[in-house]
């Protein structure tokens, strides 16, 4: 493969991006369902792949396109090897530029938001396996690992379901990743759409205390546009371009991190092989993203321990961030195989039915009885994010608490401080499919069950039982 036709592809994934853009601007139902530029353009290449724009022109006498679609193999296969590089740069600075709270400090605001989104998470587990042991094995003849789809597909996201390809080929279902990939987007459709349909009935019955009925989002929200009196720097200059570009040294700091999630996960690997390789072994098929993450993390460490100057804009690295999951994304899905889906489709049902109950019967019966305050806007962005990405819950956060006035925003933070980096594509994520293949479906659904047990019954009978803490009932009253 040439690197012009790498080039190319990756010209042609910005294009689609700037058409997405200009769709979402124009189309009203994109607007109403606040669907991301990425999704747009994904949907776009979809279309005009092989499965969709290939066979049209098969039916039309034509071949020429069957493999590749309009942009054909080399592109495609440009494409299919993106998602797996760039979950790391993702995962890489989930933590780089953050402040790292203290253990009583984050526990004491977001004890109750820790335990909903650990009931989430770990619920997704057990549903899914308990599907997959009670009827996808026995009736359709899937192997036990696609139990772990739901997590990995509406917790994980597009970037998880990418970013595990390696693994679910190298355990012989490569159809898994497509699997994940549709799940991802379903999930994520409908995560917004009802979140949106939420957020309008709690309006309605008074369980939104911020939001008006008669709120709405502005025409500019809805097309994906910042008013011009409302516009704000995207990031900060923290050191002069005459010495280095920031966004160089950003990306440098990005790719530290990223080695060194390398360095701990080969020596992972070597430490696996040495003593307990012959009995199980997890790091051999656990991929970078997650390690890359933990190599953020230190490297932050480092960086409060040792940086006066505060080099490290947190904006910056958001930037990069939402290039590179915006690139994943599009990529993903634009080499998503519908055909594996097609043939799978009774049991892609069943997982995405399952999912999506648990996940509004959670928010709906759980959440009132787990968060002691301001129960909805704290639990419609873990409902967002349980479906589809952290971005989900944060845009269903902003609308049903367009001012911040609730604890919802810190505390979703200070969750994703405790939770990110074991589930939705952590280790627990990474680890979940060669623990099942090694030891079966039984063992993991136990451990899952027990975390979820846990989780419930601390929110229910401890947090949910608490009232709000004083410096947070002063913090929303602002």
């Amino acid at each position: 493969m040439s690197s012009e036709t790498i080039g190319f592809a990756l010209l042609l994934l910005g294009v689609l991006l700037l058409v997405a853009k200009l769709v979402r601007v124009k189309w009203r139902l994109a607007q109403r369902l606040f669907l991301p530029g990425s999704i747009i353009g994904g949907g776009i290449a979809l279309l005009l792949g092989p499965d969709v724009f290939g066979r049209i022109a098969a039916a039309f006498g034509t071949d020429r396109f069957t493999e590749g679609g309009l942009f054909g193999t080399e592109i495609q296969q440009v494409w299919s090897t993106l998602p797996g590089l760039l979950i790391s740069v993702v995962f890489a600075g989930l933590f780089l530029g953050r402040r790292m709270p203290k253990a009583r400090e984050a526990g004491r605001m977001a004890g109750p938001q820790i335990a909903f989104g650990l009931t989430l998470s770990s619920g997704q587990y057990v549903f899914g396996l308990l599907l997959a042991l009670a009827v996808l094995t026995p009736v359709f003849g899937l192997p036990p690992l696609t139990g772990a789809l739901i997590e990995i597909g509406f917790e994980g996201g597009h970037g998880t379901a990418g970013g595990l390809g390696e693994t679910f080929a190298e355990f012989g279902f490569a159809e898994g990743q497509d699997l994940a990939l549709g799940m991802a987007t379903i999930g994520l459709l409908m995560g917004i759409v009802l979140g949106i349909v939420l957020i309008n009935w709690g309006v309605r019955r008074g369980h939104a205390t911020e939001l008006r009925a008669d709120a709405a989002p502005s025409v500019a929200e809805r097309m994906g546009l910042v008013e011009r009196e409302n516009r704000r720097s995207a990031a900060t200059l923290t050191v002069h371009p005459s010495s280095i570009e920031p966004l160089t040294l950003h990306f440098g700091v990005l790719a530290l991190a990223i080695i060194i999630g390398q360095l701990l996960l080969w020596g992972l690997q070597l430490l696996e092989n040495a003593l307990w390789v012959d009995t199980i072994e997890i790091f051999g098929y656990v991929p970078l993203f997650p390690l890359a993450m933990l190599g953020g993390i230190l490297l932050q460490v480092v960086i409060n321990r040792f940086d006066r100057t505060q080099i490290i804009d947190r904006l910056m690295i958001e930037r990069i961030q939402g290039f590179a999951l915006d690139m994943l994304i599009i990529a993903a899905m634009g080499t998503l195989s519908l055909d594996v889906i097609a043939h799978n489709i009774v049991p892609f049902l069943l997982l995405a039915t399952v999912g999506i109950a648990w996940s509004l019967g959670a928010f709906l019966l759980l959440a009132p009885r787990m968060l002691p305050d301001y129960w909805f806007e704290r639990g419609i962005g873990d409902f967002g994010q349980s479906m589809g990405v952290t971005a989900t819950g944060l845009i269903l956060m902003r609308i049903a608490d367009p001012e911040l006035r609730t604890p919802a925003y810190p505390a979703f933070g200070y969750k994703q401080l405790v939770l990110e980096p074991f589930f939705g594509g952590g280790l627990v994520t990474a680890a979940a499919i060669p623990l099942i293949v090694q030891f079966g479906p039984v063992p993991l659904l136990v451990v899952m069950a027990v975390v979820f047990l846990l989780a419930l019954l601390s929110g229910m009978l401890y947090f949910g039982r608490r009232g709000a803490p004083a410096d947070t009932e002063a913090e929303a009253s602002r």
